[in-house]
């Protein structure tokens, strides 16, 4: 009796998942393997079979071409300035909003929305703000500041874009963190207002430690978000002005898709998912090591 009612729940895990594990093979696995092999090819997507070249297409990345360290470059700087002012502002707001506020809640809607808006159309907003609302505002107030070429210079538009992705996602990490903020025990803060601690030194000796797990969420979310940013730079710059607010994602996206040099996008793939899995543990690690436990 028990053996057959083993073979049943057996055969019910293998009908449950093998559909899942199927799904994620062709969409994930197949298409990465397909990827490793075409990085040693040169092929532009319409011939019938690809040229074999070896390991040529990373020997042009490393030694030839200078587009990709630049995008690389980019990207880094993109993801370091999105992951610390996105918790940073993030965490800041989640405090005052767990406060006692009568518009507490509706405050969470309004920084919650433009996170459940699409990237792209966030992207076009923006543009528009930076290109017809600022001028306007230049027109009413004469500041110099709605004057500035907001996606025209190069410098600029970096800023330009960080400011974009933080405002757009800014919402999400800031559920989290009141979740976190919630979830406290309130006995161990209660013992640090006994104790005579200040404010100031409630937030940094208690609640920050205890926030350890949802901060770890949140850098390591925001750590992803930035490094495979594309759409939004997409629909705002087009990585301009020049090549200046070109992404790894959208390097590899126009040396595949619109120059057709599959084989060239394909070891950019390769080469940045390792660079992704280094970056990802490496900071998973080095927060959860520092996160105390309840």
């Amino acid at each position: 009796m028990k053996s057959k009612r083993k073979r049943k729940e057996a055969l019910e895990t293998v009908i449950y998942t093998l559909p899942a594990i199927v799904l994620v093979t062709m969409m994930m696995y197949i298409p990465f393997v397909m990827s490793g092999y075409y990085s040693l090819t040169k092929w532009n997507g319409i011939a019938k079979d690809a040229e074999f070249i070896g390991l040529e297409n990373f020997r042009t990345i490393f030694l030839e071409s200078s587009e990709f360290k630049d995008a690389l470059l980019f990207t880094g700087k993109y993801t370091i300035l999105f992951m610390v002012f996105s918790n940073v502002f993030a965490l800041a707001l989640a405090v005052c909003l767990t406060k006692k506020l009568k518009i507490a809640n509706v405050l969470r809607g309004v920084f919650f929305i433009p996170y459940i808006m699409s990237m792209t159309i966030v992207g076009f907003i923006w543009k528009f703000i930076f290109t017809q609302g600022f001028a306007k505002l230049y027109d009413i107030t004469g500041w110099g500041v709605w004057n500035l070429s907001w996606l025209g210079d190069p410098k600029i538009a970096f800023f330009s874009v960080v400011m974009v992705g933080i405002w757009q996602s800014l919402g999400f990490y800031i559920v989290l963190y009141i979740a976190g903020l919630q979830a406290l025990p309130t006995d161990v803060l209660e013992a640090a207002v006994v104790d005579g601690a200040s404010n100031r030194q409630r937030f940094f000796k208690v609640t920050l430690p205890l926030l350890g797990p949802s901060i770890t969420t949140c850098v390591f979310m925001s750590l992803t978000n930035g490094l495979k940013v594309f759409d939004i730079i997409l629909a705002l710059t087009k990585g301009g002005p020049g090549a200046s607010t070109y992404s790894v994602t959208l390097q590899i996206y126009k040396e595949a898709f619109q120059n057709n040099h599959y084989g060239l996008g394909s070891a950019e793939s390769i080469i940045y998912f390792l660079v992704v899995l280094v970056v990802t543990q490496f900071v998973l690690k080095l927060f959860s090591s520092r996160e105390v436990e309840l």
